[in-house]
C-alpha cells in the first residue's frame, strides 16, 4: 500500500463490519463450549433446529437452508442417526429422497440446547433496546440479501 491510499481501518464501514465478525465469533465459541456438556455441536444443534421447525425435510431441502453442501449433511446425520437423535426415511412418493424426522430422544435434547442457546442469544443481544435489537437484524437481513445477489 502507498502512503496515499486510505487504510481499511480508518473507513468507519471495515471497522463496523469486523466488530460484527468478531461478535459472530465470539458467540460461536461460546455456544460451542455452552454445548460440549450437551455433546453438541453447533452444526447439529442447526439441524436439529432446523428438523424440529420443518419435519419430513429431506437431506437436500436441508443443506439448502443451512447454507451448507449436500456432503456436510451427509457426514453429519449418521452420527445424530447413531445417537438415536433422528430418523432417515424413504419419501413414499419417491424413494430416492430421504425424509427427516426428530426423534423423541432428539426432541429432549433440543430442548436443553435451547435452553442454552436462547440464554446466550439474551445475553448477546440484551446489550441492545428492542428498537435496536429491531434494527441489526434489519440490517443483517439486507446484507444477506445484498451478499446473496453479488
Amino acid at each position: 500500500m502507498n502512503n496515499k491510499q486510505d487504510l481499511p481501518w480508518d473507513n468507519p464501514r471495515f471497522r463496523n463490519w469486523v466488530a460484527v465478525a468478531r461478535a459472530c465469533h465470539v458467540l460461536e465459541r461460546t455456544l460451542t463450549a455452552k454445548l460440549a456438556p450437551l455433546d453438541l455441536k453447533p452444526a447439529q444443534l442447526d439441524v436439529l433446529m432446523n428438523l424440529y421447525r420443518h419435519p419430513g425435510m429431506s437431506q437436500h431441502d436441508l443443506a439448502r437452508k443451512l447454507l451448507v453442501g449436500r456432503s456436510n449433511i451427509t457426514m453429519l446425520l449418521p452420527q445424530l442417526e447413531k445417537r438415536g437423535l433422528l430418523r432417515r426415511e424413504s419419501d413414499g412418493k419417491d424413494k430416492r429422497i430421504l425424509r427427516l424426522e426428530l426423534t423423541e430422544a432428539g426432541i429432549t435434547l433440543l430442548m436443553k440446547a435451547l435452553k442454552v442457546h436462547t440464554a446466550l442469544i439474551e445475553t448477546a443481544m440484551g446489550q441492545s433496546t428492542l428498537e435496536q435489537c429491531d434494527l441489526i437484524g434489519e440490517q443483517m437481513r439486507k446484507i444477506t440479501e445484498a451478499l446473496d445477489s453479488a
